[in-house]
């Protein structure tokens, strides 16, 4: 099946695909590492073998986004390649090659009793995912999700429509040949926003919904979903250049975080500086950003050493720009840094650049973040980067996983209790 005829085929409501997914992860609970992985790579390949189809629906919905004056963050964002398609076949074969965390013991022993526990780690079933613009996401999620042993409902942007689709007959085919359910994969009808509030609505049919984009998008479905959630926020991530920083070793990782990918949450999006290093700073900072194209919102100070930096407004502070833009001040101190980040910030990813430890672990221990980064780009905020394979996503809540999410934060635990006749008295 082709991807046009799999989107008008696919078009029966979230409920009945919910059921289908719930048959295919009652198969995927059981199924050995072995079968897991062959899967995953017969994936892979089929996404190298037929890159051309799926390019071919790449280019309709890019073409489509221009043609509606979508900013070119987003097309970034929504467009694929021979050399991004090649990244999502690499990203499932990491995946094959991690361990798989269906089975694993979380902890257990031996009570005085005689009885033996065991708390393992088990697949959560269903899981939805709602996402924006990206369609390697559809690769990503799908791949992690058949290994740590669930079935995923896929709800992507009307944006990527075509290159959803394209994507998931590959993959499901693939599935398939592999002796696994299709259904273990499957693209929710992105015609309509009434799939997003039939998935918020599913609970018992999906067990977790992980919402990935804008803060509206997250927002709506945190608030609104009767389904439980993990948050992915959006990344509001600051870069401190204290006193004590090797300003070259600053200006190297602010242009990384900053212009490497603008369009991603691990980019940086603000600049504090201190006060003792302004001077010397900032000049050559704001010279090289201009350089690279982006536009400083700076405060007072800022715009004093640059006429071409725009003033910022309060709005600038907590921002996700996901383009070449950056807001930036100037703080007298590390704890002025500190309560910016903690009024500003996302809750996603901070750095601070010095060669102070003590500066280095007072920042680690007073900025609430998923990730605090020391003398590093936040950039390196990624599950792929952290050796953790592919992720779902970056979570900023506090309950059940935190930061990037691989293959353990998509799995749930239940206690096997073994023993011999015991009765409690």
């Amino acid at each position: 099946m082709g991807w046009a005829s799999y989107g008008e085929a696919g078009r029966m409501s979230v409920i009945e695909q919910a059921g289908r997914a719930r048959e295919a992860a009652t198969v995927l609970a059981t199924v050995s590492r072995a079968v897991k992985d062959a899967a995953l790579l017969a994936m892979a390949d089929a996404l190298s073998s037929r890159t051309p189809e799926i390019l071919a629906a790449n280019k309709l919905d890019v073409a489509a986004a221009r043609e509606q004056g979508t900013p070119e963050s987003t097309v970034d964002r929504l467009a694929l390649n021979e050399a991004r398609l090649a990244g999502m076949a690499d990203g499932l074969r990491q995946i094959a090659g991690l361990p798989d965390p269906v089975g694993e013991v979380v902890r257990g022993g031996t009570l005085a009793n005689g009885l033996q526990v065991r708390q393992l780690r088990v697949p959560f079933g269903v899981v939805g995912i709602i996402y924006e613009a990206r369609p390697n996401v559809t690769a990503d999620a799908a791949g992690l999700t058949l290994k740590s042993g669930n079935a995923v409902l896929l709800r992507g942007s009307g944006s990527a429509a075509r290159s959803n689709a394209a994507i998931v007959v590959v993959l499901r085919d693939a599935l398939a040949a592999a002796g696994l359910p299709a259904d273990a994969v499957q693209l929710v009808d992105s015609a309509t926003r009434e799939t997003v509030k039939e998935l918020m609505r599913a609970r018992g049919l999906v067990d977790v919904l992980i919402p990935r984009g804008g803060a509206s998008l997250i927002r709506t479905v945190v608030e609104e979903s009767s389904v439980p959630v993990i948050e992915t926020g959006v990344g509001n991530c600051h870069i401190y250049v204290d006193e004590t920083a090797d300003l070259d070793m600053a200006l190297k990782i602010l242009l990384n975080a900053k212009v490497q990918r603008p369009s991603v949450c691990n980019a940086a999006e603000s600049l504090l500086v201190h006060a003792a290093v302004a001077d010397t700073f900032l000049p050559r900072a704001l010279a090289a950003l201009r350089e690279q194209g982006v536009t400083v919102h700076g405060s007072p100070e800022i715009v004093a050493y640059d006429d071409t930096v725009v003033p910022a407004t309060e709005d600038d502070w907590g921002t996700e720009y996901l383009a070449l833009e950056l807001s930036a001040r100037v703080v007298a101190s590390l704890d002025e840094a500190v309560a910016h980040i903690r009024r500003y910030g996302s809750g996603h990813s901070e750095a601070i650049i010095t060669t102070s430890l003590p500066a280095a672990s007072r920042f680690t221990a007073h900025v609430d973040a998923a990730a605090v980064l020391v003398n590093a780009s936040t950039r390196f905020v990624d599950g792929g980067e952290l050796g953790f394979g592919a992720e779902i996503g970056i979570s900023t809540q506090k309950l059940h996983a935190r930061g990037p999410m691989g293959l353990p934060e998509l799995t749930s635990t239940k206690f096997v209790i073994t023993g011999e006749g015991q009765v409690r008295g």
